[in-house]
């Protein structure tokens, strides 16, 4: 590796009492630093802070002390709690001034919904006369762009489609022309089917001998571990290049738990696979609900290969639309082997598939027995020419055995597509 440009790092500083009690889940950290470290640029820490003017200026020189970026969400509407926009005029030494293009934006967007123009709606188009406006074309809140001592703060709205807005169209530019970054570059492998430890213990020497720009990351999550590999240099193309050799001998250690050498969801994978060999496929779902459709129909384009699905959640239903019979139902029980392959079967007929998965077990926290304890999971997956069941005995509680239940079942089918 070639001698690297200078780390920028950054710090994400997210504004609201909300976040703190947990009533609003934080997406926008998530997704900045992923842009930020596609550029090259490193999120070096992430905090969220109250409503609260003396949280927001002690941040603001913590942040300041440690980061070359300062990034800040939130605290930008129309409300009394909204205070972000005065401390940071008092905290820069401005004063507040009408940005006439916000201000012109502000009148379209309230005229053209023949909505009453209040006072504190117009006055959103304020702004620090020190601040380069950064124009909100997604809503009513403007961005603020500021530099002090050698660093940059920016303010935006905490409403996710605003912020992308505002980084996409002038944050993220305006970086690139402030910093010269290295290339990042990642491979990521995804594996199912071996715990953390275990595949760490397999790679103990493909670790050590890394060179310095490379590293290694373990990224668990509910049925899956991604592995992904992480390269900095000079220039993108040759960086890429060095990256390969060793994201080609990680998967040649761990052919027999590779999923994917992309990072990408399985309900992707199974899309991918199905597109190219131009089948389709539908779903019978009980103990997941609708999970497994769910998180297929939002990969776009979906509907070119997955069908539909039949929520047999009672085992009326299970009778009714996928033709499992009482008898079976009766000498077995729902979460069984005969009754996921007759859901299947019957899902086959019913969504007129080339494949089906099937799904039926016990979740939580309650509904357990001796026999068939809770985690107890049946799957069925495959076509009318073949069929594969599999038995999962899951330990974790209700939502996490749904998404490992999901995850189980669509890697099951991935493997007879592939």
């Amino acid at each position: 590796m070639t001698t690297q440009p200078k780390k920028v790092l950054v710090s994400i500083v997210t504004i609201g009492d909300e976040l703190l009690i947990g009533q609003t889940i934080d997406t926008n950290s998530a997704w900045m630093a992923q842009q930020l470290n596609a550029m090259g640029i490193w999120v070096h820490r992430r905090i969220a802070i109250g409503d609260v003017r003396e949280a927001i200026i002690d941040a603001l020189e913590k942040e300041g002390a440690v980061s070359d970026i300062i990034l800040i969400t939130g605290g930008l509407g129309p409300t009394a709690d909204d205070i972000t926009k005065p401390v940071l005029c008092e905290y820069f030494g401005g004063t507040l001034v009408r940005d006439e293009v916000t201000y012109n934006m502000v009148m379209e967007f309230f005229e053209s919904r023949n909505l009453p123009r209040l006072q504190r709606n117009v006055d959103q188009s304020l702004v620090p006369d020190v601040a380069t406006v950064l124009h909100n074309i997604r809503g009513t809140a403007p961005g603020m762009w500021f530099e002090k001592d050698g660093k940059i703060y920016v303010s935006m709205p905490g409403v996710p489609h605003e912020m992308k807005g505002i980084m996409q169209d002038h944050v993220m530019p305006r970086l690139q022309t402030f910093f010269d970054t290295p290339a990042v570059v990642h491979q990521t492998l995804l594996t199912s089917g071996m715990g953390e430890s275990f595949i760490a213990e397999r790679l103990t020497d493909f670790e050590a001998n890394l060179p310095s720009g490379i590293k290694l990351a373990y990224l668990p999550s509910y049925g899956l571990l991604k592995l992904r590999l992480t390269a900095f240099g000079q220039d993108g193309q040759s960086t890429a290049a060095a990256l390969s050799v060793y994201f080609q001998q990680l998967k040649d250690l761990l052919p027999d738990i590779s999923v994917y050498d992309e990072d990408v969801s399985l309900a992707e994978v199974l899309g991918r696979l199905l597109t190219a060999k131009h089948k389709t496929m539908g779903t019978a779902e009980s103990c997941t609900g609708g999970y497994i459709a769910h998180s297929i129909t939002q990969i776009p384009g979906s509907s070119a290969w997955y069908k539909g699905s039949v929520v047999s959640y009672a085992n009326e239903i299970k009778t009714n639309l996928l033709g499992v019979k009482q008898t079976t139902l009766q000498a077995n029980g729902a979460v069984s082997e005969a009754v996921v392959r007759e859901m299947a079967m019957g899902a086959l007929q019913q969504l007129k598939t080339d494949y089906i998965i099937a799904v039926s077990g016990i979740m939580g926290p309650d509904g357990g027995t001796p026999e068939k304890p809770v985690g107890t999971v049946w799957i069925a997956a495959g076509s009318a020419e073949k069929l594969v069941t599999v038995k999962f005995q899951l330990r974790f509680g209700r939502m996490n055995n749904i998404q490992m239940t999901a995850t189980y079942a669509m890697n099951e089918l991935r493997k007879l597509i592939v």
